[in-house]
């Protein structure tokens, strides 16, 4: 079509409404507590097709990282384009509106201010999974023009959840149920039917849609069908070897309580991770809805989707489960992005990428004004050349109580301090050591890049970012 002929700067230029229904859309898709265990990142079994296909028409990043592996300090983190010791937000329950940022330009904001409209569906801020189904939350009203909170027959029927944990809430437990009934019953059906027609009422203006699923994110529900997808007798827990833990340091399995795997069975565990993975599928099913309807309605040409997740999530590796971890599993994250004017579409990028750079891409992408100072950069050399020289390590940050967690990735090294190597360090070669099984922090042959990957922790965490004492991250459920 013409508009794939035109530069960018015509296509995003703000003016009468002839240009301005030339801009590109933005469809915003998150999940919620998804790891990479996804067909297109290479999964041995989990199915997820639509997610795949959208994959192998964009540019799937291998080496994205979350800033904080915990949902509300990562979203709010995305959603400012600022770094966790910026925003304040550390753990479930601060607004930043109403804390440190009150006159901050959020990304949707962004949008509207270049004269789009912004509308969220389901949950992009934080509010508590699945206690605050069908509430705004800690959702950030200026972000938007309008916005709708689903609640589902997952929510009507927690009564008939298993869970494996009873003295943890659903929010936080191994938990699940093979539900009766449709998708487009459940929830995140329900996300999915709303966004449809938010895109069906305004195909004719500009839009950033944001697409916020609830799952995978415990309870692990979804209909039977996807549980269906994994006979239990195919399910198996990472396998690692045990005697890895005795070089990690105790604040690194800190997360898990009481350890490993909350204290279940290995055959309750196994239950959870194919309930995990069902509801992966499931997700991937309301994608592959939402993604079919932009076909449809005429809309893929000129529309720009991001799927993302807040953070990783382990499922056994290390003796853990969950977040609030800064092992690979935990920090890295599932992002794929299609522009279709983007020249590298079709192909995977290996380099190091943080999901505050989604800001200025879309942003650079659509001619939306970014912030001063944001610490990301635009992704757009990425886009068009995944393979393009990128120099730039990714940081993830976590408090253990009173005192911080830091980690450092490039492309071939993790490097972890705690309470600034106080309370123990980790060094992971992952051209050598995927798994991160063998902590490399001591060893006298590594001395030098580990004074390197130092030089990078001091870089983004000076000594004055040691100061918040608060506690544990509250729980909401």
């Amino acid at each position: 079509m013409l508009r794939h002929l035109l530069p960018l700067a015509v296509l995003c230029l703000a003016g009468p409404p002839a240009v301005a229904a030339e801009k590109m859309n933005v469809l915003f898709i998150a999940v919620d507590d998804m790891n990479n265990d996804l067909g297109c990142y290479g999964h041995p079994y989990v199915k997820t097709p639509h997610i795949d296909k959208l994959a192998s028409k964009g540019v799937r990043f291998d080496r994205a990282y979350c800033q904080f592996p915990l949902c509300s300090p990562s979203r709010v983190s995305v959603m400012t384009g600022l770094r966790p010791d910026a925003t304040k937000v550390f753990d479930l329950a601060t607004d930043f509106r109403k804390s440190t940022l009150p006159d901050v330009v959020t990304l949707p904001q962004a949008f509207r201010k270049a004269g789009y409209y912004a509308a969220r569906v389901g949950k992009i801020y934080h509010y508590g999974n699945p206690g605050q189904i069908g509430t705004n939350g800690l959702d950030d009203p200026d972000s938007w023009d309008h916005r709708v909170n689903p609640s589902g027959r997952d929510k009507s029927e927690e009564g008939k959840i298993v869970n494996h944990t009873p003295k943890r809430g659903l929010g936080s437990s191994l938990s699940f149920l093979a539900a009766e009934g449709t998708d487009e019953e459940q929830t995140d059906g329900l996300v999915a039917t709303e966004v449809i027609k938010l895109m069906e009422a305004n195909k004719e203006k500009p839009f950033f849609l944001a697409c916020g699923f609830y799952r995978p994110h415990c309870p692990y529900v979804a209909p039977k069908k996807y549980f269906d997808l994994y006979p239990l007798d195919k399910v198996k827990l990472p396998e690692e070897p045990l005697d890895h833990r005795k070089l990690i340091p105790a604040p690194a399995l800190a997360s898990v309580t009481p350890y490993p795997l909350y204290g279940v069975t290995e055959d309750k565990a196994r239950e959870a991770l194919r309930a995990y993975h069902a509801t992966i599928s499931f997700v991937d099913a309301q994608v592959g809805r939402v993604l079919d309807a932009l076909e449809k309605l005429k809309l893929a040409d000129r529309t720009v989707v991001v799927f993302w997740s807040d953070h990783g999530y382990l499922v056994g590796q290390h003796g853990l489960w969950k977040k609030q971890s800064l092992f690979e599993e935990s920090a890295r994250v599932p992002v794929v992005v299609y522009d279709p004017r983007a020249k590298g579409n079709g192909k995977a990028c290996t380099r190091t990428v943080e999901l505050i750079d989604l800001y200025p891409t879309l942003a650079d992408l659509c001619g939306a004004k970014s912030p001063a100072g944001l610490p990301g950069v635009s992704l757009r050399p990425l886009l068009d050349d995944p393979a393009t020289k990128w120099d730039r390590p990714a940081f993830t940050q976590l408090w253990r109580g009173g005192f911080p967690g830091h980690t450092v990735r490039t492309e071939r090294w993790r490097y972890t301090e705690w309470d600034g190597g106080k309370k123990g360090a980790e060094l992971y070669d992952h051209n050598a050591d995927p798994h991160e099984w063998k902590n490399l922090a001591a060893d006298p042959k590594h001395a030098e890049t580990v004074k390197q990957m130092q030089a990078l922790v001091r870089k983004n965490w000076p000594a004055d970012s040691f100061s918040y004492t608060g506690g544990p991250a509250k729980k909401k459920n």
